[in-house]
């Protein structure tokens, strides 16, 4: 009988990380699943290894091997990622460099207002410390409660409060990375101004891992609103949405924070699966916006512009019916509709996602011409409308027909349907990913839509920093 020699990368993982964090399929007990399987359970692979490193000298230690072996590296946050960006292929060569153990605060400067905090920490934990401190820090979505800044920063999140206060990128005053070689870039100084050279932090933010791997980062910090208070408008288009957004950036300037808007399908499956929610006004018109105001004044103050904002609006026929919540647990429950609205498509079953972007002023036609193209040529399929409408992103997301099966949906039409509403996005001069990223998912489709000239200088930057190919390969470039 032939005896099968264990992989010789294994034991070197082991004495850098201990054997307790190299996780690996030869034990039958260690189920891998959480590691190989993508968020959305569409996607799975077979790691080599899961390894979880507990400091920076750790990662480096483990690349360096890696490397020496020519072994390629997935890194990996929360395992959020909904474009297949942190899952080993199928080969069982892969490592997967989980970076969960790595979730500490390591400080708070007050003066500098910076936060510098390890990858693998929580997102919500990093609020948490914020406001502990007396402070904000506004990056927030839906998966705060498990995605890691590691991975945010991997992949320039966005979220509910970018038309304030930007991406993950614009949050992000410096890096600690380990690179394809295992070399550590201490980069975590959290200046404001430092003009001596390349910027490799914005080289790093929205890369993937498939440039180095992010261990570390230095985050701004805000002072915390005297007053934070959340409306729910009816709208009667698309085109009226548009209209509100531009008068509430003329009468709230920076205290509007948020602006998000939401289709009568997509606000139906939250009512339809989470009847409990009780959503407002939507059964009787075609849109919804939701919209934050932050004022460093007061929550009178606060209150009276919000009130002779929609009392305008309403006036000139952008409005038909709104809400104002009268208390903190009314606007998170606001909130917790609109972030509902994804888990209600998992119940519904089976979908096809776009997270694009478009320029504002080009969003109702976007919509109207895209949503009459997919009718045609798909019969039956249900529009899932919704997103940030303050920033230009769009979640245009695409259901099975009524009565039909998902998984046989996606299956025949996904490939027909993305080629369909790209297409329209690079018509409309927008993007085929405005915060997901491209992943392995998107991958053969970017060379398609972005200019080829961006194209090689990325695949130039990847060759010089990466030249084996090590990073998370099969991401963001084939």
């Amino acid at each position: 009988m032939t005896q099968v020699l264990p992989h010789p990368l294994l034991e070197q993982l082991r004495q850098i990380c201990g054997t307790a964090n190299v996780l690996t399929h030869e034990d039958p007990a260690t189920d891998l699943s959480p590691w190989e399987q993508d968020w959305r359970k569409r996607v799975s692979g077979r790691a080599l290894a899961v390894v979880r490193p507990g400091d920076t000298a750790q990662v480096a230690a483990v690349v360096k091997a890696c490397a020496a072996h020519q072994t390629p590296i997935v890194p990996q946050g929360g395992n959020t990622g909904l474009v297949v960006g942190g899952i080993p292929d199928n080969s069982g060569q892969q490592i997967v460099l989980s970076m969960t153990r790595m979730n500490a605060v390591r400080a708070i400067d007050p003066a500098n207002l910076t936060l510098t905090v390890e990858a693998g920490c929580v997102l919500q934990n990093l609020q948490t410390a914020a406001e502990q401190a007396g402070f904000l820090f506004p990056l927030s979505l839906g998966a705060e409660g498990s995605c890691t800044i590691g991975g945010n920063l991997g992949t320039n999140a966005g979220g509910t409060q970018v038309l304030r206060y930007g991406n993950a990128r614009e949050l992000c005053l410096g890096l600690e990375v380990v690179t394809a070689q295992g070399e550590v870039w201490h980069g975590l100084s959290g200046l404001r101004k430092d003009n001596t050279g390349y910027d490799l932090r914005h080289l790093m933010i929205g890369s993937e891992g498939t440039l180095g791997i992010i261990t570390a980062a230095t985050m701004k910090l805000y002072p915390q609103p005297a007053a934070q208070l959340t409306a729910w408008a009816a709208v009667p288009s698309m085109e009226a949405a548009v209209e509100l957004l531009g008068l509430a950036h003329q009468r709230l300037g920076p205290g509007l924070t948020g602006f998000e808007v939401m289709g009568q399908f997509a606000l139906s499956l939250v009512d339809k699966h989470f009847p409990h929610l009780r959503v407002p006004i939507w059964q009787d018109t075609p849109w919804c916006v939701l919209l934050e105001n932050s004022d460093s004044e007061s929550e009178q103050h606060a209150r009276g512009q919000f009130e002779a904002l929609l009392e305008t609006a309403m006036a000139q026929g952008w409005v038909s019916d709104a809400v104002v919540a009268e208390n903190l647990t009314q606007a998170k429950g606001l909130w917790h509709i609109r972030e509902s609205i994804t888990l209600a498509q998992v119940q519904e079953g089976q979908n096809i996602k776009h997270d694009i972007s478009i320029p504002v002023s080009q969003i109702a036609n976007f919509v109207k011409e895209t949503d009459a193209l997919l009718e045609r040529e798909v019969p039956g399929v249900r529009l899932v409308d919704f997103g940030h409408l303050g920033d230009g992103n769009l979640h245009y997301n695409v259901q099975a027909p009524e009565g039909s099966d998902g998984k046989d949906f996606v299956r025949a039409f996904e490939d027909k349907i993305n080629t369909l509403v790209f297409d329209q996005v690079k018509r409309f001069n927008g993007s085929i990913s405005a915060e997901h990223g491209v992943g392995a998912q998107k991958v053969n489709k970017l060379p398609h839509y972005k200019d080829p000239t961006a194209m090689a200088m990325m695949r130039a930057v990847k060759q010089a920093l990466d030249p084996h190919n090590i990073m998370n390969p099969g991401r963001v470039l084939a």
